[in-house]
Order: C-alpha cells, then sequence, then structure tokens
C-alpha cells in the first residue's frame, strides 16, 4: 500500500518508520540531531513550496511534508501492515 505525503509524492507504507510534528525539531535535541545528520548526508527532502506541517522518516529519507502529521497518521493507519 502507498502513502500520500503531498505535493507529487507517494511512498510505499512498507518505508515508513515515524511521522512527528514539525515542532519536535524546536523541542527535542536528538531529533533535531538526526534532522541535520540527514541534511548532510542529502536523504531529505522538501514536498512542494507549503510551509512543512510534519517530518516524515523513512528506511532511506526524511521528508518535510505540507500534511498535517495527524492527517498522515490517519492515512497511515489504514494499514494493517503498520
Amino acid at each position: 500500500m502507498y502513502i500520500h505525503l503531498g505535493g507529487e509524492k507517494i511512498i510505499r507504507s512498507s518505508e515508513l518508520v515515524a511521522i512527528f510534528d514539525i515542532s519536535i525539531e524546536k523541542s527535542s535535541k536528538i531529533s533535531k540531531q538526526y534532522v541535520t545528520h540527514a541534511e548532510q548526508e542529502k536523504t531529505v527532502e522538501h514536498i512542494g513550496e507549503e510551509e512543512a506541517k510534519s517530518i516524515v522518516v523513512t528506511k532511506n529519507i526524511v521528508y518535510y511534508s505540507p500534511i498535517s502529521s495527524a492527517t498522515l497518521k490517519k492515512r497511515a493507519h489504514h494499514f494493517p501492515d503498520l
């Protein structure tokens, strides 16, 4: 199954690791370090031109999505393998 992250970006549900609200970047030192490392490794992708509302972590890429984490989590819970 697939999950639409916004814009034209769709991922396989089996690739999904975690979905976070964008505010975690400011409130969690570990999360900020993880995203910084991903940016250095060039494994971060910003979806669309809109302001990011969530961070989606997959096995290989970290996405900044314009869709809220609550909406993405609802979409992800439609799949029994998550």
